[in-house]
């Protein structure tokens, strides 16, 4: 026997579609890369949106096409969230911090019919223009005042292709599995890989990211510092319509200076950012005296926070920061660290430990770690393994990429995260490294996570990375590259003096060099491949 209920599909229209109901008088506020500061509402927005399905129509777009993005925080960027979507396209988000050769894969992979560009990104496309001879014509996100000379064909200005559009569409009635959004893996290793949305799966992971991970209110403002183009801006485009929350966009912007001052003038509640923006925030907060009090919560995800910038947060501006985990794969949310119940038991020291933990799963996703073999492990907080994931908003397989899809997913269906996790009982994920990250030295395994955030707690280290190195006696043996602050000077010593008691012996790196900067990938996290290809021929003096 079935249920008596309206089977009505779960689209991402009805989403701003909601906000201009019950909503629309709400801001939504953007720093633009013209200059001044953009205010509008949800309703003004949604009258927009309309106007760019209508543009996207008129340049001949149809259900399925891809449509690039390639733009800041803003509120011409979360137009086209709506608009290409609910036409049936699909909204392809593009990091430009990528390297030309993986744009133009990317560009050429996906097929894209159209690019949104910002002004700023324009040289960028004519320097690989001519490999992307796929690509039909080219949208600029400013008006005509601001519209730059180009070589661009087929260039348009987006104000003046709305200009001539009425803010009135009729959306189609899709299927709710229609594809709605492409985002590409950074490529580490190999070509990046195509993760597609759906309707149905951005829907629900917006209601998971409200109820299980960020419990974002309407009486919130939220700031997304976390890129548009960085997997859906961990699903905040999509959460704040539902509640009417406010949101603010920092442009192209993300200094500390400038995030502490919207901060202040806007009175921001929740903002969102991986933890380098965070760090930068703390060592301006630190040096200019200024103060974080609107904020009720961080959230930092994308890699490990230190301890030192959670301790720091917490104890010298009373701002709890939160730890979300996902990946690209998981849309991205998946778990977080979010559970009042737990928290309170515990005094400061323990919660600001806590917080380094990626969180509890969240309703919707299964998980679960393996060994070698494959074999499931248990989930008694100490057992590590291989963690699996699967799930409503979880990538069923990559984007025309056979070859990747075989070796993604176990014979279950299971996604293979390439992390290795422990679980505890309740199903909190305590992440220990990525798989390739791992330091196996004489059998037994060191964490370069863990090495890294202590080695940061460090009052003098601003960024540390700890990769393997070849060792004729223990196999792998940890060499520790560190970044000092501004204006200090470190040695070894001071390092491993720093280091010792906080560590296990075997955990102590053989070598530490200094730098003046560490690579890092496209959305922010330390490049453990071009640090280990600068390192490959770096001797440890206890050979």
């Amino acid at each position: 026997m079935e249920g008596l209920m309206m089977n009505r599909p779960l689209l991402i229209p009805s989403m701003i579609q909601h906000a201009e109901r019950c909503h629309r008088d709400v801001e939504i506020v953007s720093l633009t890369t013209e200059g001044p500061t953009h205010r509008y509402t949800w309703g003004d927005c949604y009258a927009r949106v309309q106007q760019l399905a209508n543009v996207l129509e008129a340049l001949g777009v149809n259900q399925g096409d891809r449509v690039a993005t390639l733009a800041w925080n803003s509120y011409r960027h979360l137009e086209l969230y709506y608009g290409i979507s609910g036409i049936g396209a699909v909204c392809h988000t593009v990091n430009p911090r990528l390297f030309q050769e993986q744009l133009v894969y990317i560009f050429n992979h996906a097929e894209d019919r159209f690019i949104f560009t910002d002004v700023t990104f324009v040289p960028l496309l004519e320097g690989i223009l001519d490999q992307i001879g796929g690509v039909g014509g080219f949208v600029i996100m400013t008006d005509e005042d601001h519209m730059p000379e180009t070589t661009l064909p087929n260039v348009h200005c987006y104000e003046t292709l709305m200009a001539a559009q009425e803010p009135d569409y009729a959306w189609p009635d899709l299927d709710e599995n229609t594809a709605s959004a492409l985002c590409y893996t950074s490529g580490t290793t190999g070509n990046p890989k195509g993760t597609m949305y759906s309707h149905r799966s951005t829907v629900l992971h917006a209601f998971g990211a409200l109820a299980s991970a960020f419990s974002i209110r309407g009486d919130d403002t939220v700031m997304p510092v976390v890129p548009l183009f960085h997997v859906q801006s961990w699903g905040i485009p999509h959460s704040a319509p539902i509640v009417g929350a406010k949101l603010v966009f920092n442009g192209p912007k993300f200094d500390g200076e400038t995030l502490q001052k919207l901060l202040e003038d806007e009175q921001i509640t929740v903002s969102l950012g991986v933890p380098t923006i965070w760090l930068g925030m703390l060592e301006y907060l630190r040096t200019s005296g200024k103060r974080v009090d609107s904020l009720r919560m961080l959230v930092s995800g994308g890699a490990a926070p230190p301890h030192a910038m959670i301790e720091a947060f917490d104890k010298d501006y009373g701002v709890p920061l939160t730890h979300g985990w996902g990946m690209t794969e998981t849309s991205p949310v998946a778990a977080a660290g979010i559970n009042p119940r737990r928290m309170a038991k515990l005094n400061q020291d323990e919660r600001i430990t806590e917080t380094l933990k990626q969180g509890q799963v969240l309703y919707g996703v299964d998980i679960k770690i393996v060994d070698d073999e494959g074999n499931r492990l248990p989930h008694d907080g100490e057992t590590s393994g291989e963690l699996y994931v699967r799930g409503p908003w979880v990538t069923s397989g990559y984007f025309r990429d056979d070859e990747a899809n075989a070796e993604a997913f176990d014979d279950e269906g299971w996604f293979r995260t390439g992390d290795v996790a422990a679980i505890e009982p309740d199903s909190h994920i305590r992440i220990t490294d990525r798989a390739k990250d791992l330091i196996k030295s004489g059998g037994e395994w060191i964490s370069s996570i863990d090495l890294e955030n202590t080695a940061v707690g460090h009052p003098d280290i601003a960024e540390a990375a700890a990769i393997a190195m070849l060792h004729p006696k223990w196999t792998e043996r940890p060499l520790l590259v560190v970044v000092p602050r501004d204006g200090v000077s470190l040695t070894k010593d001071s390092v491993t003096d720093f280091l010792d008691g906080r560590i296990a012996k075997y955990w102590m790196p053989d070598d530490v060099v200094f730098t003046d900067e560490l690579p890092h990938t496209a959305t922010g996290k330390i490049a453990k491949l071009r640090l280990r290809e600068i390192y490959k021929d770096y001797v440890l003096p206890t050979i």
